[in-house]
């Protein structure tokens, strides 16, 4: 009897464990799996998203754009923040975003995204989880103006490439977050957090075909959507089948940020090189890389269901 109650008593905890605390990063409004990466969070009950900043361009035209797709799910309530622009170069979803203002707006918006996300992960009792899926613009720059944050938080980020490039390809590539800011991400591998990567090596072949996208394409479910909308007027889209979503990149790192129970977790000692590559490298800061899935098919179901769950 006393072994069953322990039982239940394991089993209740497991079920009502506490959400973890994200701050999200993230370049949205070039490629799309952003926009599947945030929505993919917002639907997940694991997760409690205390801030989004937009990184990279032009940051504020890219909180306008994650403003309308908050609104557009209901979840206005998540503070926003503009994070550091480093260019005026043009979105990807401008047909989607449309004339939608920043002052139409209901929720929080912080001009200065770096201090909102210094403030929220100081501010926090429990270890912060930044979730990365931008080029780490904004951490680098954090870290400037307050190092002391890496005591207090870790980084979940899609970055890199260990032994296997794009489209599934032997051998590593400069990857995008990795290549568009390579001393920010050289000053983030510097900070002492804890440093989780979903590299190409198990997100760059990320793709929901046939049924499995007709699930997220069909739903009547704000997040699906928002995601289909987005897609579907995304400039890029008409390089991809009807049938297909693209390469779901960032969504790996969506769900490091709150479990790694599908993937194989290996610790590897990774330099970043002039080029943008992460090189193993003996002598370099010790990474923990998602290398090998356990079992893409759950992810899989994971990411529909966080999708298009009422």
């Amino acid at each position: 009897m006393m072994t069953a109650l322990l039982s239940a008593s394991l089993i209740c905890l497991t079920v009502h464990a506490a959400p973890v605390p994200v701050i999200l990063d993230t370049d949205i409004g070039d490629d799309i799996d952003d926009t599947w990466a945030l929505c993919m969070l917002l639907g997940s009950p694991e997760v409690d998203l205390r801030l989004i900043v937009t990184a990279s361009d032009d940051t504020p035209t890219k909180t306008r754009l994650l403003a309308k797709i908050l609104e557009r799910v209901g979840r206005t309530e998540v503070p926003i923040g503009i994070g550091k622009k480093t260019s005026d170069n043009k979105i990807h979803q401008t047909a989607w975003l449309g004339d939608y203002q920043l002052d139409q707006y209901k929720g929080v918006v912080h001009q200065d995204g770096v201090q909102a996300l210094i403030d929220a992960v100081n501010a926090s009792k429990e270890r912060v989880t930044l979730c990365v899926i931008g080029p780490q613009t904004n951490l680098a720059e954090a870290l400037r103006r307050d190092p002391a944050i890496a005591q207090r938080a870790r980084v979940a980020s899609m970055a890199g490439s260990v032994h296997i490039g794009y489209n599934g390809k032997q051998g590593r590539d400069p990857e995008w977050n990795v290549f568009k800011d390579i001393p920010a991400a050289r000053a983030v591998f510097a900070a002492p957090w804890e440093i989780t990567l979903a590299p190409l090596d198990t997100c760059g072949t990320l793709i929901l075909k046939g049924e499995r996208y007709a699930q997220v394409s069909e739903s009547t479910a704000k997040r699906a959507a928002a995601v289909i909308e987005n897609y579907t007027q995304w400039a890029n889209r008409k390089n991809y089948p009807p049938n297909e979503s693209s390469v779901l990149f960032d969504t790996e790192a969506a769900y490091l940020a709150f479990s790694e129970s599908f993937l194989e977790i290996e610790t590897v000692k990774l330099s970043i090189d002039d080029k943008g590559n992460t090189v193993p490298d003996d002598k370099d800061r010790p990474v923990r890389c998602a290398l090998q899935w356990k079992d893409r098919d759950a992810f899989e179901k994971t990411l529909i269901r966080a999708l298009t769950a009422p």
